[in-house]
């Protein structure tokens, strides 16, 4: 069984890590996985076991965090209850740290004086009560390797050596630092909770003559709703009665209004500019657009990277480490050399330096702020994972009938055999013209006329059959020729699909029905070469339809001719050529129907082209083009690329702190108040650097 608990309050990064560790020991759960942003505990359970794993949760959840409430969400899609945060805390907080900090201040000016103790200890009990409280709770459950017990001991070990200002100092600036994160994560979350916006909060459903609201989860498909101008339109439909302008930036990143009438789809989540329409619902609210998006963006971040995956390791072992060290660096020349302060400086030292925070909020906050970024673009990425594929890519394959092409054809060439053009399309009308096929619709929108009524038979993968009196009628492809017997038919050179024509027997001619190649595909591929990537083209097309296309765009290389399993293969083969080069050399596929699945699932990373693609190639892919540009692959990679760098110059700069800051205290040659800016310096350095990546 799966169920996702909603922690409130819960503001920790770090323990929100050791709470999901403790979740995943508990007897009945196979698997935790904890979403620090969107403050949910996702848990795979054995069934029948919900009551008891809540229970235990709960307990350690109590033994960590006792202000974090758990809450059971019974439908895991839907928001829980907002948060009551006026940033009451944050300005008490703001109060204490000046007060405390005007105290400091009057200490250093006493320093000399009698008084100088007590003045120090008024500025220390004003800023760090709280943490001594937390941390001899912590002790007394069991739990003291956390940031305050560690904070705890640093300041007052200050205060024991004599050391007044560092002692106040530290505690000073580990709130301050504690503020500011607080304060970088909630701004993280506001750009998930304005996403929620776009959330309808009622729908209008027409009942005989009159109009109700309603909460949308209650609308059924084939209701008509009704959206008047200024509203979100709060389910997706078909467009039944008006004609209206509609903002879809929320969803797309186009700041250009789209214009629809009667006929045309709408998506949840858009805004109704101008005109009042009636739409018919096509999917229920847990199934549209809107619930999708936000479902995508509010549980990326559950997926963590390779990169968040070596920190949270990291962490688990960091802290513990340094601890001892300090305690060896205390005891050991103690017991060698005899008691010398400098020791109990340097152990201190090495304490404020040992919480991880800098590492475990700045890299999550880094690929949050990433995927924030480019949902504000209309690229939902379903995690940090898929930003670090689509980081290293190597090489971008495209499906082509509707990624490439609009996926629309046009009738490009008519070839007659001894009649006129207009002759011939009409034969083909006649035959076409109770087909659905994409070639017969060109057929019959170029044809000007109503075609004489025939009795018709389709030939599944050859074409069609008319029969109208004396006269037959054969539309079809070079297999349907040889299959009646057609001799002479010329071979036709041209790109494009082409549809034979015969007459009783007799070659009438062809018509070649050719695919419009998207104006924005040739700055794709010239976009991904500029970046050093390679571009591969896959298509069921023939293979002279498909050399054409290639060739305008400029591919690198091309396969044409392949049913769905023949994709899978070949993009096996490219990502199996890629594994052999030493450089990360990802592969990218991307596709919008729904035989595109199955290749979107077994590349690197899928990407579904979603303005226009099938639920199954959103569901299958692991990012989403919410509009028909395949040109924001490049926007994709580009983003991916930054956040991606954005988390390693944050590791690496945190490390090396850090390191250079024990190795100094270990030989004393610094002082505390290096070790405060390795901590909470870093941290706040590392936090900024993180918000980067939301721009």
């Amino acid at each position: 069984m799966e169920m996702v608990l909603y922690m409130k309050n819960l503001d920790c990064p770090n323990c929100a890590e050791k709470i999901r560790a403790e979740s995943e020991k508990i007897p009945f759960v196979k698997k935790a996985d904890m979403n620090f942003m969107a403050k949910k505990l996702s848990l795979t359970a054995a069934d029948e076991s919900g009551e008891a794993v809540l229970r235990e949760v709960r307990r350690i959840t109590a033994s960590m965090e006792p202000d974090v409430e758990v809450m059971l969400l019974e439908n895991p899609s839907a928001a829980p209850a907002a948060e009551d945060d006026d940033g009451s805390d944050v300005k008490i907080m703001a109060v204490r740290i000046a007060v405390s900090a005007a105290v400091f201040i009057a200490g250093l000016i006493f320093r000399d004086s009698s008084r100088a103790l007590w003045i120090f200890l008024a500025a220390y009990f004003i800023i760090g009560l709280d943490v001594l409280i937390t941390a001899g709770k912590n002790i007394l459950r069991g739990r003291p390797f956390d940031e305050c017990f560690l904070m705890a001991v640093a300041s007052l070990g200050a205060f024991f050596i004599g050391e007044y200002p560092e002692g106040v100092a530290v505690m000073i600036l580990y709130q301050l630092g504690e503020t500011l994160q607080d304060c970088a994560v909630r701004r993280s979350r506001k750009s998930v909770s304005s996403l929620m916006d776009i959330r309808p909060d009622i729908a209008s459903v027409k009942r005989g003559d009159s109009v109700e609201q309603v909460p949308p989860e209650t609308v059924e498909t084939g209701d008509i709703i009704v959206v008047k101008a200024g509203e979100k339109i709060p389910l997706d439909g078909i467009i039944v009665s008006g004609r209206t302008t509609a903002d879809t930036s929320a969803l797309t990143g186009e700041s250009v209004p789209a214009q629809l009438a009667e006929g045309d789809e709408v998506m949840s989540g858009c805004v109704n500019l101008s005109g009042l329409i009636e739409v018919r619902v096509t999917k229920p609210f847990g199934e549209s657009t809107v619930t999708k998006i936000l479902e995508l963006v509010e549980n990326a971040s559950a997926k963590k990277a390779r990169t968040e995956q070596f920190i949270t390791r990291f962490a688990r072992w960091y802290t513990p480490c340094v601890v001892i060290a300090a305690l060896l660096l205390a005891i050991v020349p103690t017991v060698l050399k005899g008691y010398d302060q400098r020791y109990i400086y340097g152990a201190l030292s090495f304490l404020v330096v040992s919480c991880p925070c800098a590492l475990v909020i700045s890299v999550p906050l880094s690929f949050f702020g990433g995927i924030g970024g480019a949902s504000a673009k209309g690229i939902l990425i379903k995690g940090g994972v898929t930003m670090e594929q689509l980081a290293d890519c190597g090489t971008v394959v495209f499906d082509k009938t509707g990624t490439l092409t609009d996926g629309t054809f046009d009738i490009t060439e008519i070839i007659p055999k001894d009649r006129s053009e207009s002759s011939l399309l009409e034969l083909a009308a006649i035959a076409e013209q109770a087909s659905n096929h994409p070639a017969a619709l060109a057929v019959m929108r170029r044809f000007d006329g109503v075609p004489a009524k025939a009795e018709i038979t389709e030939i599944a993968g050859r074409g069609v059959k008319a029969v109208r009196g004396e006269q037959t009628v054969l539309a079809g492809n070079k297999k349907l020729m040889e299959e009646n017997g057609i001799e002479n038919v010329p071979a036709v050179d041209s790109a494009g699909t082409v549809i034979f024509i015969v007459e009783n027997g007799s070659y009438a001619g062809a018509i070649v029905i050719s695919d419009k190649i998207k104006e924005d595909a040739a700055k794709t591929v010239s976009g991904l070469k500029k970046a050093g990537i390679r571009t591969v083209m896959l298509t069921g097309d023939r293979q002279a339809a498909a050399d054409v296309t290639a060739k305008k765009l400029g591919l690198d290389e091309w396969h044409a001719e392949l049913l769905p399993d023949g994709k899978v293969k070949a993009v096996e083969e490219i990502i199996e050529k890629n594994s052999r080069k030493k450089k990360k050399n990802k592969t990218i596929f991307i596709g919008d129907g729904i035989n595109d699945a199955p290749v979107l699932m077994r590349a690197d990373a899928g990407v579904a082209m979603g303005g226009i693609g099938s639920d199954a190639a959103i569901e299958a892919a692991d990012a989403v083009i919410m509009t028909d540009e395949p040109s924001k692959i490049i926007e994709a990679v580009r983003i991916s690329k930054k956040t991606k760098g954005i988390a390693v110059q944050n590791i690496a700069f945190s490390l090396a702190v850090k390191a250079a800051v024990l190795i100094l205290s270990a030989f004393g040659l610094t002082t505390m108040w290096a070790a405060v800016f390795a901590d909470v310096g870093v941290c706040l350095i590392a936090v900024a650097n993180a918000l980067r990546a939301k721009k």
